[in-house]
């Protein structure tokens, strides 16, 4: 036996919270984009947790590279993309440069998912 169900009433989304959870600027759609436009790449994924794992919650480059088989270069480029999205912070010391997550900016990300 088949059973109809009634058609949603138009105060439906009333009751519900909405998907986007509001319309957003142009400033906030470009931040979260970039963001995101930085996680797109496993390598970098890869290297944000390899970060986070490290003692102290930093890495050296020199410490990247070989976990992730690239270059010291190409490791640095990508380090690069994460930091101007504002996922890692850089610090110089000496000829090394040392990176650490920023876990406000992971959290942030992951609200975008859940509220938008």
């Amino acid at each position: 036996m088949t059973t109809t169900l009634p058609p949603l009433t138009t105060d439906a989304a009333s009751c519900c919270s909405p998907v986007t959870g509001g319309v957003l600027d142009v400033e906030e759609a470009e931040r979260i984009a970039k963001t995101f436009k930085a996680l797109g790449d496993p390598t970098r994924v890869r290297l944000l947790s390899l970060i986070a794992a490290s003692d102290g919650g930093e890495a050296c480059i020199c410490d990247l590279t070989d976990p992730v088989g690239l270059s010291q270069p190409t490791v640095s480029h990508h380090m690069k993309l994460l930091a101007d999205a504002g996922l890692v912070t850089r610090e110089q010391r000496g000829k090394w440069a040392y990176y650490a997550v920023i876990e406000d900016a992971l959290k942030n990300a992951a609200a975008a998912l859940r509220t938008r």
